[in-house]
């Protein structure tokens, strides 16, 4: 078959730790998704159990008919013993399916199969950076450690996808890899249901007990630490004082629940804001619609998928300005940033937007026009899927679909 004919079809293997309820995960079922539907290719998704309190996307059906190994030995918490035996399952794995791609996710995932692939001979093998997996909150040797992990991993792929260009920024200046080794691709989603998401606008307000004139300041998140819950807490006094008609939806769950509840409570502010405890990620568009102001006051996260998907939804976002934030919250045009840590600072945005719906609904719009298309999960698999076509064809990649042969032999010998 000529080599022009051989890499319309690819065989393609994605690794990643745990298909919990998440963005890098959503993130990797739609590129799995996108690769059979629209080109057609083979592929397999190599994944251990979705264990921990945000739930299971496979759990859900959502895998159709996208073939999945779960591995019980590929866990995120680190266990010498049992990350050596994910690392000869996920081997073992790729042996048999013989892939000409290895697209590796989040660190325990990302850094077995790395290594599991370079070990066989992979000719093209990539890694997205959902998030660093080190940062400036965690103890110096920790962060040490783990800047030396993807530091050997980086060395072992033929190239590194951000999900922002702020995650290419952080990795390089920690050393894992030169910036030519790096390629962004912003994390792709079905937009249509956020376009629509004003739909159920009336109906969604009404279930939650929204009146109509409330101002509704909405955050995505899990209930967790560096996800910012206590300083919206903080502002929001400030932001009630303002505007009387200002209410707060809490979407997600999480170990901090109890305690932000008893914060909310000890700020008299136990009337202003609704829990929605886990959802689907279905719901999430609805949910939106619900909202006038999406707000992030996460820490750190790579590029988190609710700020595009508020702004796809025509919903102005406030953030603190962490990681990727400023890729997509443009002050002035799409919402507003703020430094992080600053509860002042974001109560006076929070304040400024609840009390201005014309200014609400303007930068809603641009938010809207400027990234929809942007983040369309097929603009996302297709770059990846020219990045992949590149590797296969350079020089190093072993010539179109080597993987086969280089597998096999690999197998041979034991």
């Amino acid at each position: 078959m000529p080599q022009n004919e051989r890499r319309l079809c690819m065989r393609i293997a994605h690794v990643i730790t745990r298909m919990i309820v998440g963005g890098a995960q959503e993130n990797t079922l739609l590129s799995c998704h996108g690769l059979m539907r629209d080109y057609g290719d083979e592929v397999l998704l190599v994944t251990g159990p979705s264990l921990g309190p945000e739930g299971g996307l496979l759990e859900q059906g959502r895998a159709g008919e996208l073939p999945v190994t779960e591995l019980a030995s590929l866990r995120r918490a680190i266990h010498p013993g049992r990350d050596a035996a994910a690392l000869r399952a996920i081997r073992r794995t790729l042996r048999q399916f013989r892939p000409d791609v290895v697209h590796t996710h989040s660190a325990k995932g990302g850094i077995l199969g790395r290594q599991a692939a370079w070990s066989l001979g992979v000719p093209a093998i990539v890694h997205t950076v959902h998030g660093a997996p080190f940062h400036a909150y965690q103890h110096p040797a920790v962060r040490w450690f783990y800047r030396h992990c993807e530091r050997r991993a980086a060395a072992q792929c033929h190239r590194l996808v951000s999900v922002a260009d702020a995650m290419t920024d952080l990795m390089v200046q920690g050393g894992v890899a030169p910036r030519d080794k790096f390629t962004t691709v912003y994390s792709g989603m079905d937009v249509e249901p956020f376009l629509a998401a004003d739909h159920h606008r009336v109906a969604m307000r009404q279930q939650l007990g929204f009146a109509p004139g409330d101002v509704v300041i909405g955050k995505i998140a899990r209930l967790y630490h560096l996800k910012g819950h206590a300083d919206l807490i903080a502002a929001a006094s400030e932001v009630v004082a303002a505007v009387p008609g200002a209410r707060f939806l809490l979407v997600g769950d999480g170990i901090l629940r109890e305690s932000l509840e008893r914060q909310i409570a000890r700020a008299g502010l136990s009337d202003r804001f609704v829990f929605t405890g886990l959802v689907d990620p279905e719901r999430i568009p609805e949910l939106l619609g619900a909202m006038d102001v999406l707000v992030h006051a996460s820490f750190r996260e790579g590029l988190a998928r609710a700020l595009p998907q508020g702004l796809i939804a025509g919903k102005p976002v406030v953030s603190y300005d962490i990681d990727g934030a400023r890729e997509v919250v443009i002050d002035d045009e799409s919402g507003f940033l703020v430094p992080p840590g600053d509860r002042e600072g974001l109560a006076r945005r929070l304040t400024q937007l609840a009390a201005d719906q014309p200014l609400r609904r303007r930068l809603g719009q641009q938010g809207r026009e400027r990234f929809t298309d942007r983040f369309r999960h097929q603009t996302m698999t297709r770059r990846l899927r020219e990045l992949y076509t590149q590797l296969l064809n350079e020089p190093l990649a072993g010539g179109p679909l080597a993987g086969g042969a280089r597998l096999g032999e690999a197998g041979q010998g034991g």
